[in-house]
């Protein structure tokens, strides 16, 4: 792995790492794709990129109107903010077997049916039903959220730092679309919440549409995984990588599960408080796009890494504290630090790796304890509300998170590899 990139973008797209990169044989692009066939292709990689983020922005978004609609206690809030980033680190495994005995163009329309099926759930206005659905989709975008970056890379390579950028505006388009207009939704549909929850399968449901000629080209030949890595799990640094990872990831579903309902209790009008998250998330989709370069241009990521999480935390407490006049200001701030974060925290893996393969078991180790770890954190917001009636506490949760995040984000700038060894195969 290259310490040192000039391009931002090819900095940005060494971010997509691929979870099949063991598979022997090697998964191959699809051949002899007239042009319209490719922007087919990859419109339908962005759109499903879409779709891994609205699960989560719009219960935050609606989360008032949920309690209120399901009879939900704090607790059951609390819950239903963690139960799908538990899922990301739950699931996440499981992905690379999947795309192994069934292919990744079948696995990623398993995927969309049953995200759809799952956000659809929701809109049944039964509450078993709403966290089953929750977990549900919650447990398609881990399979998604590792598939779908090796696709675009593997794809589309020639174009890699393009598509790499269209992807990240993806996703975060998609969270950004979820908290911004799932109040509005609402309102159109005469003031059901269950409705405007399920309205998010659609998108699911019509892209699945558009990816089905992608699975009826792709061939169905079958892989094993022909190399392995040994010691990663034994090793400091990968530790490091992934305390890093799941440290500033508790920060990221902070502010996906909780911060519009932190804005409307602080007396801001619910579509406003849903359109200074949006905005945020936007920010944060141009700091994922620019963070990369900053971070492999100098000697190590250690400064950039300590760097970012202090903003990330620090606009944190603003939106918790500030005067509401400044609120859009740290809205911006934030979606800055959190983006780059996210950004430089996938940088990170691939600079520690020796390998391409090495790369993927850390992302694969760091997605799976990482997000595990990261569901502690809208859970103790979610009680600290409910206990003491207020979010205010929740300060002591975020400067907690970033010295955590700080402290394991300087050992992984360090500009050394991971000891562990890829072991080809025989």
């Amino acid at each position: 792995m290259s310490k040192n990139d000039p391009s931002g973008a090819d900095a940005a797209a060494e971010t997509l790492i691929d979870a099949e990169v063991d598979d022997l044989p090697a998964p191959a692009p699809p051949a002899g794709l007239s042009g319209l066939s490719r922007l087919v292709l990859g419109i339908s990689l962005v759109l499903i990129a879409f779709n891994l983020r609205p699960v989560f922005s719009s219960a935050s978004a609606l989360l008032p109107e949920i309690r209120t609609a399901f009879g939900l206690s704090p607790l059951g809030a609390s819950l239903l903010t963690t139960l799908p980033v538990v899922c990301l680190g739950a699931f996440s495994p499981f992905a690379p077997r999947l795309a192994q005995r069934f292919g990744s163009e079948r696995t990623l329309l398993g995927v969309l049916l049953l995200l759809g099926l799952g956000t659809a759930m929701r809109g049944l206005s039964s509450v078993s039903l709403l966290f089953l659905g929750t977990g549900f989709a919650g447990a398609k975008i881990a399979v998604g959220n590792v598939l779908l970056p090796g696709l675009v890379k593997r794809d589309f390579a020639e174009r890699a730092a393009l598509m790499t950028g269209c992807y990240t505006m993806a996703l975060c388009a998609g969270a950004a679309s979820a908290a911004g207009l799932s109040l509005p939704i609402e309102e159109a549909l005469g003031g059901s919440t269950a409705a405007a929850l399920a309205a998010w399968a659609l998108p699911a449901f019509a892209v699945t549409l558009l990816w089905l000629p992608q699975v009826v080209r792709s061939g169905r030949l079958p892989r094993r995984a022909g190399f392995r890595v040994e010691g990663l799990w034994r090793d400091r640094l990968a530790w490091h990588v992934t305390l890093f990872m799941g440290l500033q990831s508790a920060l990221a579903y902070c502010v996906f599960g909780w911060l519009v309902p932190i804005l409307r209790e602080r007396g801001i009008e619910a579509v406003t408080a849903g359109g200074i998250v949006s905005v945020s998330v936007m920010v944060q989709a141009l700091a994922c796009l620019v963070a990369p370069h900053l971070a492999v241009r100098g000697r190590d990521q250690r400064l950039i890494n300590v760097a970012l999480v202090a903003v990330a935390v620090v606009a944190l407490l603003g939106l918790l504290f500030a005067p509401i006049g400044m609120v859009w200001f740290f809205a911006v701030l934030q979606g800055i630090g959190q983006g780059g974060l996210i950004a430089v925290a996938l940088t990170v893996i691939v600079l520690r790796s020796g390998d391409s393969h090495v790369a993927a078991h850390l992302s694969g180790m760091a997605q799976c304890v990482g997000y595990l770890l990261a569901a502690i954190g809208p859970l103790i917001v979610g009680l600290i509300r409910s206990t003491t009636g207020s979010f205010a506490g929740s300060a002591v949760l975020f400067v907690a998170l970033g010295l955590g995040a700080a402290l394991n984000g300087w050992l992984a700038g360090k500009a050394e590899h991971v000891k562990a060894r890829t072991v080809e195969p025989s």
